[in-house]
C-alpha cells in the first residue's frame, strides 16, 4: 500500500482531532447538529477548560441569535463555579426574513459562537452582585448593550477568532434579504468589519517575534 494512503488519514485525525484534546467535553453539553463548531469555536479559548457550559437549541429567542447566560443556580456558587448556557435559536426571524440554523454557513456560526465564548470571558470575573446589576443595565441602557457587545467581539478576536468574526459581519451586513434596518442595529452596536481588521492587524503585530539585531 503505497505510504500516502496512510499518511493523508493520518494527518486529517491530527488536524482535526488534536485541538479537541484543549477541550474538557465532560462539563460541556453540546447538540450533536452543531458539535462540530463549538469545538471549533471553544478550542480558542483555552481558559473555559474547567467552564460548565450547555449549549441549548430554544424555538425562538427575542432578538438574539444566540444568548449566553448564568445558570439561575449558579448566583449561589463562588464565581469560579458558575455554569452557563448558551441558548441558540432554532428559527431566526429578522425583519420578515426566516432562517434556520441549518441555513447558516458553518463558519458563520462558528463565529457566532465564537462571539457567545466573548461573553463568557467577560461574565468570568465578575461577582454574582456584580452579574446582577450587569443585567439590569443591560435591560435598561443601550450604550450598556454596545459596550457589551463590543466587549465580546474583542474577547473572540483577541482569542484569534478575528476571521470567523469579519466572516460573520461580513454574512449579515452583505446579506441581502435582511433589511437596512437590521443591519444598522449591528453597525450601531457592534464593533465594525474595518475595526475587526485594525484588530486583528493589531493582534498580529503584538504576536510577532522581536528582531534583536546582532551587536
Amino acid at each position: 500500500m503505497p505510504l500516502t494512503y496512510l499518511t493523508v488519514p493520518i494527518l486529517y485525525f491530527a488536524c482535526y482531532m488534536l485541538p479537541a484534546q484543549n477541550i474538557n467535553l465532560d462539563n460541556k453539553i453540546i447538540p450533536e447538529s452543531i458539535k462540530k463548531e463549538v469545538i471549533e469555536a471553544i478550542t480558542f479559548y483555552p481558559e473555559l477548560y474547567d467552564t460548565a457550559i450547555e449549549f441549548k437549541f430554544k424555538d425562538n429567542i427575542k432578538k438574539s441569535t444566540m444568548q449566553a447566560q448564568p445558570r439561575f443556580a449558579s448566583f449561589f456558587k463562588r464565581k469560579e463555579n458558575r455554569e452557563y448556557v448558551i441558548l441558540i435559536s432554532r428559527n431566526i426571524q429578522i425583519e420578515g426574513e426566516h432562517f434556520t440554523m441549518e441555513d447558516i454557513p458553518s463558519d458563520v456560526k462558528v463565529g457566532w459562537i465564537g462571539h457567545e465564548l466573548g461573553h463568557i470571558m467577560d461574565y468570568r470575573d465578575r461577582t454574582n452582585m456584580g452579574m446582577l446589576i450587569f443585567g439590569i443595565k443591560y435591560l435598561l441602557s443601550p450604550l450598556h448593550i454596545k459596550e457589551v457587545e463590543r466587549t465580546a467581539d474583542t474577547y473572540a478576536i483577541q482569542h484569534g477568532m478575528g476571521d470567523y468574526i469579519l466572516t460573520t459581519k461580513n454574512f449579515i451586513l452583505e446579506n441581502a434579504h435582511l433589511s437596512e434596518k437590521y443591519k444598522e442595529r449591528i453597525r450601531r452596536l457592534y464593533i465594525s468589519p474595518e475595526e475587526v481588521m485594525e484588530l486583528i492587524n493589531k493582534n498580529k503585530v503584538e504576536e510577532e517575534p522581536e528582531i534583536v539585531g546582532e551587536g
